[in-house]
């Protein structure tokens, strides 16, 4: 581990880990967490975050548990009011600095902030720029909550998973728009790069990925230029709302009939 061999420091690092959906019970928080922070090496992580708002049974080290018609074994007596008490006693022992949620809905992040101790610090969440999520934004940022978007240059990679369960999907190619290549070629930058500086620009976090070393370099070079008004306004104009959702989570078969699904 480069921590042990002094390349980095541990306060250098900024560890993110996730409940996942087979473990959304308040009593599943503290064992996943301490199972984390011995696969991490560490005694504490920096943002522990709710994965999804449903919730699956547990059965094993299954991530995603299936029921008998091959269907998602949904737990359909998911409590986020516990778990989120559960997450704040995380927060008091010190084994994570803050805590968050994934995937979830404003109505779902109202309910926590009506019965929290400790307000979520961060919403990670799809947001590209045919997704801009720009109420939840809103709502998020007048609340104190920084927010995270995934799947920022859209997600070509995640077709793979929703084949995987016999869905036939093709995802919108983001990098390709026209839009996006002609400010681009303009500005002299790649379009992942414009991608992401629009939505650095509105002050999200971005976390793109990528397993090419020139890539990933690039994707972190988004702070020596920025983009004019105008071409935040062409960027801003490209926004499908609800229709542009890539990641409906709709490969966990079933899961639309989860009482807190959230779309």
């Amino acid at each position: 581990m480069w921590i042990e061999t002094g390349k980095v420091t541990r306060e250098e690092l900024f560890l993110v880990t996730k409940l996942p959906p087979a473990r959304m019970r308040a009593a599943s928080v503290r064992p996943t967490l301490d199972k984390c922070l011995r696969e991490l090496r560490t005694d504490y992580v920096d943002l522990f975050l709710v994965h999804t708002p449903f919730g699956l049974h547990e059965r094993g080290d299954e991530l995603l548990p299936r029921g008998e018609d091959g269907n998602a074994w949904l737990d359909l007596e998911t409590d986020h009011v516990a778990i989120w008490k559960a997450m704040e006693e995380e927060v008091d022992a010190g084994r994570a600095k803050a805590i968050g949620v994934s995937n979830f809905n404003q109505r779902q992040i109202q309910r926590i902030l009506d019965n929290c101790r400790i307000k979520p610090a961060n919403l990670q969440v799809e947001l590209h720029v045919y997704m801009q999520q720009r109420p939840l934004v809103e709502f998020c940022q007048e609340n104190g909550i920084t927010v995270t978007a995934y799947s920022p240059l859209g997600s070509p990679g995640s077709e793979r998973i929703y084949n995987s369960v016999g869905m036939d999907v093709t995802f919108p190619d983001l990098i390709a728009n026209p839009v996006v290549v002609e400010i681009a070629s303009r500005l002299n930058k790649t379009t992942a790069q414009v991608l992401l500086r629009h939505i650095v620009q509105r002050g999200i976090v971005a976390i793109p990925k990528s397993t090419n070393e020139e890539r990933i370099a690039q994707n972190i070079q988004l702070f020596d230029f920025e983009l004019s008004a105008e071409d935040m306004a062409k960027l801003d104009a490209l926004d499908r709302g609800e229709d542009g959702r890539i990641i409906d989570m709709k490969f966990v078969l079933g899961v639309e009939n989860h009482p807190e699904y959230a779309w």
